[in-house]
């Protein structure tokens, strides 16, 4: 009997907090579901613990090397039984009634292709890592309510824009229509390309506050490495091409404009999170990574194209209906660039 859900782990030279990760889901009180880790080619004994463990509800699909996130929950996602698919990072620890209330909240309206966690930081359990996201005009998200005091802010359901695969779940009905996770992303901002694809296909999205998910926030590749910065920024680039209006896409060189200064702002004045870069990397070094990621945006641009007309033949909103979506989740200038 295949299960309801498919649960997909992508683990990377994470044994330690892979096994946290695991321990929270076989505590879940729903209990139809199976879990499939996907191991990118780990060096620090991933391997054999997972082939340790009875559980028979666990599969593992072993990659010989790193295929990034994207390519990881491709690979368990293609495998995977459930009719719906979770997708839960190696460094998070889930909630007992996590996939109970991730149901719920997909069984309540079959125009529900996704349900987003109310994600909190595993170190500090009373400040929000995300609540669902918002887009800046120019392709580049940021979580909801990232960094706030969780003070029961976010505490209703309601539909937001597109979950964060760190805790997420998914109807495989849409994945059908839509297709999985873009692999030229390889990590960051795969899910808002996904998730997007999703709302331009009529699909809704549903955050539920009570499935929660306690994060070790960029545990993989660090919280504000040029290798996290050089992907954020290449992936908005792609996100923006393959989805958004002709119109927006025409202008949004402008408002990458208005958000470079304020980072510049920001870095010099050690200020939000461009300052927090500036402190652990030179200007010199994000100079170079910004340029790197533009250069690698404009190579893969004709391939991103060619993408956007397909996602165009199953999309289900106007440019006008899609265009109005990602106003209502516009994030700010300052709030995106320095946290005020």
């Amino acid at each position: 009997m295949k299960p309801k859900i498919s649960v997909i782990v992508v683990n990377l030279d994470r044994r330690e907090l892979l096994a946290r990760c695991l321990d929270s889901l076989w505590r879940q009180l729903f209990s139809d579901f199976e879990v499939i880790v996907v191991d990118n080619g780990s060096h620090d004994g991933s391997l054999e613990f997972l082939n340790g463990i009875s559980e028979p509800r666990l599969r593992v699909v072993s990659l010989p090397s790193n295929n990034g996130f994207a390519g990881g929950c491709n690979a368990g996602i293609r495998v995977a039984k459930g009719r719906y698919i979770a997708t839960l990072n190696n460094d998070a620890e889930a909630d007992q009634r996590w996939l109970e209330e991730l149901v719920a909240g997909m069984e309540s309206d079959d125009s529900i292709g996704m349900c987003a966690s109310k994600i909190l930081f595993y170190n500090d359990r009373k400040r929000i890592d995300k609540a669902g996201h918002l887009i800046y005009p120019d392709g580049l998200n940021h979580g909801r309510g990232s960094g706030e005091p969780d003070r029961g802010q976010f505490d209703q359901s309601e539909e937001v824009l597109f979950p964060d695969a760190a805790a997420a779940l998914y109807r495989r009905e849409m994945l059908e229509v839509i297709g999985l996770f873009d692999e030229h992303f390889f990590a960051y901002g795969d899910d808002a390309d996904l998730g997007l694809r999703g709302r331009l296909a009529g699909w809704r999205c549903l955050y539920i506050p009570a499935a929660i998910v306690y994060h070790v926030h960029s545990a993989t590749a660090g919280e504000f490495s040029p290798l996290k910065a050089f992907l954020i920024e290449r992936n908005r680039i792609f996100v923006a091409v393959k989805v958004f209006p002709l119109s927006l896409l025409l202008i949004s060189p402008f408002f990458t404009v208005l958000r470079l200064a304020y980072q510049a702002y920001g870095s010099i004045f050690m200020i939000g999170s461009s300052g927090q870069y500036a402190a652990g990397c030179s200007h010199s070094r994000l100079a170079l990574m910004m340029l790197k990621a533009y250069w690698s945006g404009l190579k893969l641009f004709p391939e991103m194209w060619r993408s956007r007309r397909k996602i165009r033949r199953f999309a289900r909103l106007t440019d006008r209906d899609f265009a109005e979506l990602l106003r209502r989740h516009r994030i700010s200038l300052r709030a995106l660039t320095l946290g005020t």
